[in-house]
């Protein structure tokens, strides 16, 4: 189970995302930023849907998590699509091949700058899932 609550910041955006996987947890940081990208999905353009490939190495979880959200940020403005999907062929600490789906739309509720490191820690939590904090500078 994966889950993901938007919380107040003063200036950003932060996302809590919790989950029982490591895979669940990108999951779900990816489906809380489409959430913060495009709150209204009636806009998206389905018949238009939009695929790529991301493969990544980092140091470790939290930096292979931001590198991740910050590739689909990237692939979100270079395609004017959100990406609401991820299948992973390879995930572990240090690197990852997946692609990622979603739709072209006509525009974006909110602008999202940047994803950030501040307060993100990729770690398991006392009852054993992983979960972390993620800024976004909007």
């Amino acid at each position: 189970m994966k889950t993901y609550k938007v919380l107040p910041h003063t200036a950003d955006v932060r996302l809590w995302v919790e989950a029982d996987s490591r895979a669940e947890l990108f999951s779900a940081a990816l489906e809380g930023m489409a959430g913060l990208i495009k709150t209204s999905r009636i806009e998206l353009l389905k018949e238009k849907s939009v695929e790529n490939i991301i493969k990544l190495e980092a140091p470790d979880n939290t930096a292979l998590l931001i590198d991740f959200l910050s590739a689909v940020l990237t692939l979100t403005h270079q395609c004017k699509a959100v990406f609401t999907e991820v299948t992973f062929a390879r995930l572990n600490e240090t690197s990852l091949n997946c692609t990622i789906k979603g739709f072209e739309t006509d525009g974006f509720d909110d602008d999202i700058k940047a994803v950030t490191y501040h307060e993100a820690d990729v770690k398991n939590n006392s009852s054993g899932r992983f979960e972390t904090m993620i800024v976004f500078d909007i």
